[in-house]
Formats: C-alpha cells, structure tokens, sequence
C-alpha cells in the first residue's frame, strides 16, 4: 500500500503534553502531601490511558510527523507511566513483593529515567521555551524523587511532588498553547521563540 505523502495529521504534541500533564499531577499531589498516601493508587487508571496509552499514540504519531524529539519524549514517557502503572498495580495484587529492597527498587527506576530526562532536557534547548520549562522542571522533579527514594529523605520526595505539580502546570500550558493556535491558525498562548539550530 502507497501512502499519499499530502495527506497531514493533526498536531499530536497538545495530546502527549496533555497526558503527560494530568497523569504527572495527580501523582505530584500525592507526592506533595496535597492527598493522603492511601489516595496513591488513584493515578493507576491515568497512568495506564491517558498518561500511558494516549501519550504512547501521540509519540506514534509524532513519528508519521517526522518529528524524533516528540516520538522519542512521548513514547517514552507513555512507557513510563504504563510502566509505573503497571508496578503499583503489580504490588497491590501481591505479585510482586521488593519488601526491604523497595525503595532501592523504586530508586533505580528513577535514576534511570533521570538520565533519560537529562538528555531529553538537552533536546529541549532547541525547541522553545515552554518545552525548555517543562522538562527543566521535570529534570528538577526526578532529581528531587531520587533524593527522596534512594536516600530516605522525605522531604526530598514531598519538594519533587511540589516541583512535579509546576511540571505538569508547564505542560498544560504547553498543551493549550497548541490547541488553540490549531484553533486560531496563529499563536495565542506565546511559546517563546524557536531555538537556533
């Protein structure tokens, strides 16, 4: 099957920053100790549709764009929160049990998407401004969380829900900004300009 090159698709990007925004949120609020710990599971069904699936979708059609930066971020992010998800979910079943190794547990899987989160973040100086807040924050946000998992210090892990709370705020607004210039045909909500390559 041929494909016609002319035919366009919607703008992916405001979905992914969407879904990244909402999912990273309600996980923040815990974090932050807006919601008691028990409330924790309530991100499972965002983390598994909307911050999972959908953003996974958005990263796919990120890659029909041509656009590596937004289908590797929005993908990859999809993955983290299906990922994420799908561990929680797995603990509450009692299928999986880290006991005393939970929090090295859980600070591998952070440090290891804080690497990824850097060179993202690096990525994003080329881009715009928005994009340049949302991962700095987010990068902010994952350093903080490993503090807090890898190191026992909880202080650490309830400032990373409130600095994740202004990532997600960064990215609504990422998100807006590209609905409604799709709506209006030019900017609205300003970005900031586009980096020199």
């Amino acid at each position: 099957m041929i494909m016609d090159e002319r035919v366009s698709i919607a703008d992916p990007g405001p979905l992914g920053l969407g879904a990244f925004a909402m999912t990273t949120f309600v996980l923040s609020a815990v974090n932050a100790g807006w919601v008691a710990a028990a409330a924790a599971p309530v991100f499972l069904t965002l983390g598994l549709f909307y911050g999972g699936l959908a953003q996974v979708l958005a990263g796919m059609w990120e890659f029909r764009k041509n656009n590596t930066f937004g289908a590797t971020a929005f993908t990859s992010y999809g993955a983290f929160w299906l990922a994420l998800a799908s561990l929680v979910l797995l603990e509450l079943l009692k299928v999986v049990n880290f006991g005393p190794a939970g929090a090295a547990a859980t600070g591998l899987f952070l440090v290891a998407w804080t690497v990824f989160t850097f060179y993202m973040w690096v990525g994003s100086l080329r881009i715009n401004m928005a994009l340049i807040l949302v991962f700095s924050a987010l990068l902010v946000t994952f350093l903080l969380l490993d503090v807090g998992a890898l190191g026992g210090v909880a202080a650490a892990t309830t400032l990373g829900g409130w600095v994740g709370i202004l990532t997600a705020i960064f990215a609504w607004y990422a998100s807006a900004a590209g609905v409604l210039h799709s709506l209006a045909g030019h900017a609205v909500l300003p970005v900031g300009p586009r980096q020199k390559a």
